[in-house]
């Protein structure tokens, strides 16, 4: 019989861990790759290190891809540039890291060929976040179809959460009843801090308006969840 094997884009934050969260319960073998590139808030790295043990991963890889930082100015690759989410002249935020979920995703892809995977889960989302472009599914789309010719290899970039809003996400960790986890193990905040975070910067906001939303409206939140699995 075939075992089902994926590797999941983790960084320790809320939207990843939901995704290893739902992939544990969903593939046989799951093996988790996180990425240091000198980020400002780097702790992420630990928290994944910390949280990829106790979910029970087949394996977490950390890989530092520095070069990043080197060439990537941001608000999250530069401390003289303080996080913002106000908007630049090109109309991205200042949080943006150009060029992160591309590296990312294929690096990410390499390693799944390496273990034999047939799946790469990412957390991003275009329903409510940022704005950032790497993050859209026409993005996602285009660079799976460019890594499987160039791999020649069949892969799957699987995104979980794309067209769920935040509190949709915070209802599919409470729905495989691990809310409490996420909630305060997890690393979001742009400035480094665990749980609910600063509760200022961009990240913090996004998720703290999804988690009030959802324990406001939770029976609400689960229906409009079931509703958009079963599309």
């Amino acid at each position: 019989m075939t075992q089902s094997k994926a590797v999941v884009v983790f960084s320790g934050g809320q939207d990843s861990t939901t995704c290893l969260i739902q992939a544990l319960a969903q593939y046989d073998e799951v093996h988790a790759i996180t990425f240091f590139y000198g980020q400002r808030h780097s702790q992420e790295v630990e928290v994944a290190r910390a949280l990829a043990a106790e979910l029970g991963v087949a394996a977490h890889k950390v890989m530092d891809v520095s070069l990043l930082n080197e060439l990537a100015v941001s608000s999250l690759t530069r401390e003289a540039i303080p996080v913002s989410g106000e908007l630049q002249q090109n109309g991205l935020p200042n949080t943006f890291v150009p060029g992160r979920n591309i590296l990312f995703l294929t690096l990410a892809a390499i390693y799944a060929y390496q273990v034999g995977a047939r799946s790469v889960i990412t957390g991003v989302c275009e329903t409510d976040f940022s704005g950032y472009p790497d993050c859209r599914d026409e993005f996602v789309r285009a660079l799976n179809r460019a890594v499987e010719l160039g791999m020649e290899r069949q892969l799957q970039f699987v995104t979980p959460l794309m067209w769920l809003d935040k509190a949709q996400t915070w209802a599919l960790a409470d729905q495989y009843g691990r809310l409490e986890l996420v909630r305060s193990r997890t690393l979001t905040c742009y400035n480094g801090i665990v749980g609910d975070g600063c509760g200022a910067c961009p990240a913090c906001q996004l998720r703290r308006r999804g988690l009030e939303r959802y324990l406001a409206a939770p029976e609400q939140v689960r229906a409009s969840l079931m509703h958009r699995a079963a599309r």
